[in-house]
């Protein structure tokens, strides 16, 4: 028994440390977009929005070079409520493509937000990919804590869309862009090419790179 112990311990570090560098970071950006947002009471995400919300996608700073060339404009992480509606899931990797972003703050890099608020727009997310505004309705987010979120356009929108730059934060239309699940960032951080629904509904522990992440969700909106 002795001598197995330590090749238990190699195997698990092996899995704990089997994400790559860039993984990592990007886990760890996608929680201090997180924390820097909801820091802010006057410009944050409404509480009851994101208390009603079933999933989140953050997607780190996109390179503002990127919606004028084409080309993959960036990479984030998908979480979702429970099915007990109590905590969030491990997160799953997405990429954005495309679409006319309606970006209009400036900088060199913007981060992205959003909010899936209802069970068919969370069933749509989590398909291999989908299209903002095609096959999800979404509608550019209401910004402050406390904010009224009563629109109509907020009512009817399965998603809901911020984005950040220079420290601004505001809702943005997102239409026309596609998410993509990144099955080969979740192999990199699970040891195994895990689809997002596979990782959401599952019940797959949180590896300890999104910890930081996950932990801030729960204290924000720990459950509906």
């Amino acid at each position: 028994m002795r001598m197995r112990l330590p090749l238990l311990l190699v195997c698990m570090n092996a899995v704990l440390f089997s994400a790559s560098k860039s993984d990592l970071n990007r886990l760890n950006e996608s929680a201090a977009v997180l924390e820097e947002v909801m820091a802010a009471p006057d410009k944050a995400i409404p509480q009851d929005l994101l208390d009603r919300s079933h999933c989140i996608v953050v997607v780190p700073g996109l390179k503002k070079a990127a919606f004028i060339i084409g080309g993959k404009y960036g990479r984030g992480f998908l979480t979702c409520r429970k099915a007990s509606r109590v905590g969030w899931s491990a997160p799953g990797a997405v990429r954005v493509e495309g679409g006319s972003f309606g970006f209009q703050l400036g900088g060199s890099e913007t981060d992205v937000v959003m909010l899936v608020m209802n069970e068919r727009g969370a069933d749509r997310l989590l398909s291999s990919k989908f299209t903002v505004g095609g096959d999800a309705s979404a509608a550019a987010g209401p910004v402050g804590r406390t904010a009224s979120a009563q629109t109509d356009a907020t009512l009817r929108a399965e998603i809901l869309t911020w984005s950040r730059s220079r420290g601004l934060f505001a809702g943005v239309s997102l239409q026309g862009a596609t998410l993509r699940q990144d099955i080969s960032v979740n192999e990199s951080i699970y040891g195994k090419a895990y689809t997002n629904r596979d990782i959401v509904n599952s019940g797959l522990a949180v590896p300890a790179g999104a910890s930081r992440l996950i932990s801030l969700l729960n204290k924000y909106s720990s459950r509906k």
